[in-house]
């Protein structure tokens, strides 16, 4: 007698729709809500943007994009606090990413 080996579990692999869904389940249920920063705290991230900016040190970004906490490390290249915008060159691929203010979550220099 011969095993079946992985033969007998070919018949639950035949609906990959019920594999993506599980996977976007279990991704909104590691979501969180972005969090409310205070107005001491909005000013000292501008501060530390300020000075990053005019020093060139390297800073640690904390961001919310869809339902995570991401946190990059990389320099500031513009700051521009009345128009809610601030453009940084990322570390690991040398890319110019645009993000709005009202994202990020904390910055710190490194």
């Amino acid at each position: 007698m011969e095993p079946r080996g992985m033969k007998k579990w070919r018949p639950f692999a035949t609906m990959p729709e019920q594999y993506i869904e599980l996977k976007e389940m279990i991704n909104k249920q590691a979501e969180i809500a972005q969090p409310v920063l205070t107005e001491e705290q909005m000013e000292q991230m501008n501060f530390t943007l300020i000075e990053a900016l005019h020093t060139n040190k390297q800073v640690y970004l904390t961001y919310y994009k869809r339902g995570q906490c991401i946190t990059e490390t990389g320099f500031i290249q513009f700051f521009d606090s009345l128009g809610d915008l601030f453009i940084f060159i990322d570390d690991v691929f040398e890319l110019k990413n645009r993000m709005r203010l009202s994202e990020l979550i904390d910055v710190r220099l490194a």
